[in-house]
């Protein structure tokens, strides 16, 4: 059962961690998205 423990927190956060940076830069990316469609309508 230990060992289980070990392996889920040994790759368990790294992924929970992934997401979490990866969800942050995907919001990051609509923002200038919808930056570059503003200034191209103007």
């Amino acid at each position: 059962m230990e060992e289980w423990v070990n392996m889920l927190s040994d790759i368990g956060f790294p992924i929970a961690v992934s997401f979490y940076l990866l969800h942050r830069v995907e919001t990051k990316l609509e923002a200038i998205h919808q930056a570059l469609v503003n200034a191209l309508k103007v």
